[in-house]
């Protein structure tokens, strides 16, 4: 079924970018809303009237907090609110509310309702870290913050292995060095990467270099702020096949090694089915 809004149907959610740094980002649109909204939701209240502080705009809005751990509970009042005429400001601490941040159940919710649903437009660290980046901007995907567990990273890194297009992450600057290491195991040390650091700030960096010497870099545990890390794609190699990786599995059977364990580390290595490379074997070695 095709689903339609009205903007003339009552009252509406705006999503509000918010600056992700430099305070003279917040356009005069989002300073307008926050003046006249009938309800803001807000990731962080606190963070909500230091910006209104800043920006020197008092609201008479009623200041709802709208976050990972309420958002479930919060959604079906603020629809209401809307249904009944109210206009609904959304902000996270910084960006675009729905991207990495709350709001998307929000906007779920409200589309299955035919609400109206706007935006602001406005700062993103995704889009600014990739234009600083000095990599290929054509076709990009943003992947968010990768597994903290090792085991779930790694999963998540090999299916990006043969990914083509530019790759943006976020990540927290305690576990940036080990994300640059599960890259680096990955992806092999000379994939070009760039960090960008604290971007709008005062202190804004932008590190460009291959993920080996990014690794490098961040070992030194000085690096702090908010960070989004941007890795160039695969080269456009064809993806490795099977039958390529025959060789491998058989040194290491002549090392020792069972058959199922030495298939299963060079299907992990190479990137190739299990199933497929087991195959492969055996058809060599009936030939």
């Amino acid at each position: 079924m095709v689903e339609h809004q009205n903007a003339d149907d009552g009252g509406s959610i705006v999503l509000a970018a918010t600056p992700i740094g430099n305070l003279g980002d917040a356009s005069p649109r989002l300073q307008e809303l926050l003046a006249s909204a009938d309800v803001i939701a807000a990731e962080d209240t606190r963070r909500l009237h230091k910006l209104l502080h800043a920006l020197n705009i008092s609201t008479s809005a009623r200041v709802l907090s709208y976050h990972e751990h309420n958002e479930a509970a919060r959604t079906t009042g603020l629809l209401e609110e809307v249904r009944a005429g109210k206009t609904l400001l959304m902000v996270t601490d910084a960006g675009m509310p729905a991207v990495s941040d709350p709001g998307f159940r929000l906007v779920e919710a409200a589309v299955a309702q035919s609400l109206t649903v706007t935006a602001v437009p406005g700062p993103s660290a995704v889009t600014t870290a990739l234009a600083l980046s000095g990599l290929p901007t054509d076709r990009f995907c943003f992947e968010g913050f990768l597994p903290r567990k090792s085991g779930e990273r790694a999963t998540r890194l090999k299916e990006l292995a043969h990914e083509r297009r530019t790759m943006v992450f976020f990540e927290a600057p305690h576990r940036l060095e080990a994300m640059l290491a599960a890259l680096q195991a990955r992806f092999g040390p000379d994939r070009k990467a760039a960090v960008a650091r604290e971007l709008t700030k005062l202190h804004e960096q932008v590190v460009r270099a291959s993920v080996a010497e990014l690794l490098d870099w961040a070992g030194s545990g000085q690096v702090r702020g908010e960070i989004a890390v941007v890795v160039a794609g695969a080269d456009d190699a064809p993806p490795a096949r099977a039958v390529d990786h025959v060789e491998a599995v058989n040194e290491l059977i002549s090392g020792g090694a069972r058959m199922k364990d030495a298939v299963g580390t060079v299907a992990e290595e190479a990137v190739v089915s299990k199933r497929e490379l087991y195959g492969a074997v055996l058809a060599a070695r009936q030939d």
